[in-house]
């Protein structure tokens, strides 16, 4: 690789805050800044807080749940229902 035009590559915790797991990985993601945590091995790491993972995603957990952020799901029923 030519040096000097690749991001930094150091361990970042990924935090899924939908089931609060946490997984330590490496990323090349921006990490000052941010807030930090503990991680098992006694070390603190930039801490990324995403909104899903694989603990938390329909596809991965076999659990469907529909997520009704605006009366979406509502809306779209009254719209077509049948008329009776």
């Amino acid at each position: 690789m030519k040096p000097g035009i690749h991001p930094e590559y150091k361990p970042v915790i990924f935090l899924d805050t939908a089931s609060n797991h946490s997984f330590l990985t490496r990323s090349a993601i921006d990490s000052k800044g941010r807030e930090t945590m503990k991680w098992a091995d006694g070390k603190e790491y930039p801490v990324v807080k995403v909104e899903v993972s694989s603990e938390s995603h329909s596809f991965y957990t076999g659990k469907h749940k529909i997520v009704d952020t605006a009366g979406r799901v509502e809306k779209f029923r009254r719209r077509y229902r049948k008329k009776t």
